[in-house]
């Protein structure tokens, strides 16, 4: 999918809406269990019941790593039923992969010509070799880390160095890459405060936000500080949406929720584009 017609998506559906498919087994309704495959089914049942609400979906790679094959053949089955069925959903593989050239072509392969995902979240401490592999894919995304919304990104992430804070110097050295007009970065929901900034270094690119809703980040603030002439954004949600109930209505409930966020996303596009 090239970012134009993701752009368009979000006109059409008036909607930025990522939900998050962070499937976990001990979560999900006990009902599910007794199908051969309880992850695919989970997923396939919120799919069919939010995908007019969203523009993406994200799997958290990890959710189906711990399951062993069984788990992989799961998100296999997941992504093929997205392509498949709404192939103008935009997907993202939520990996956070990043090492040396060769081990990065591989798992670029993997996820974008094996698995067919449109893009896929890569860390960038190993530097420019770790990051363009992906990069080099047509028409795929790779969205990087850049300030996350967990409590220990301020280990690291917001240090100064060289009079500079280190998300600062990994944005601007980015867009030096090749290919870097296929970079999306990540920045939390909670860190809405630096939102001004960082659009002064990538004011054109799209944003992958986690941490509206269960981390507590308000949708209101990010759209304030972070929203460009084209949206920019993409608001993730996960356990608010897929976990609101655990019971036989499971996929109701998490449309209930998802229309939520897309009616005041709805609000926040009339009033400001």
């Amino acid at each position: 999918m090239t970012t134009q017609q993701l752009i368009e998506q979000i006109k059409i559906k008036k909607s930025f809406l990522t939900i998050g498919l962070d499937t976990d087994l001990t979560l999900i309704p006990k009902h599910l269990l007794a199908f051969e495959d309880p992850l695919f089914e989970f997923n396939k049942a919120i799919i069919d019941a939010t995908f007019d609400l969203v523009v993406a979906y994200k799997p958290n790679i990890a959710f189906y790593e711990a399951c062993g094959i069984k788990g992989w053949k799961s998100l296999e089955k997941t992504i093929n039923y997205l392509n498949d069925n709404y192939p103008e959903i935009f997907t993202i593989a939520d990996a956070k992969r990043g090492d040396i050239g060769n081990t990065s072509s591989m798992y670029a392969k993997a996820f974008f010509a094996d698995l067919n995902f449109d893009s896929v979240t890569v860390a960038p401490y190993m530097g420019k070799d770790s990051v363009e592999p992906f990069l080099a894919f047509e028409n795929k995304h790779t969205i990087l880390l850049a300030l996350t919304s967990n409590d220990g990104a301020y280990d690291f992430q917001t240090l100064t160095v060289s009079g500079k804070e280190l998300y600062k110097q990994v944005l601007e050295t980015s867009k030096t890459w090749k290919n870097s007009e296929n970079l999306m970065y990540v920045v939390g929901a909670t860190k809405a405060e630096y939102f001004t900034e960082i659009r002064k270094i990538v004011p054109d690119s799209f944003l992958l936000v986690p941490g509206v809703g269960a981390q507590g980040g308000s949708l209101a603030e990010v759209c304030k500080y972070g929203m460009n002439a084209n949206v920019g954004l993409l608001i993730n949600s996960s356990r608010g949406i897929i976990y609101a109930s655990n019971g036989t209505d499971f996929a109701q409930k998490a449309r209930e929720e998802a229309l939520k966020m897309q009616q005041e996303m709805e609000r926040i596009l009339k009033a400001n584009l």
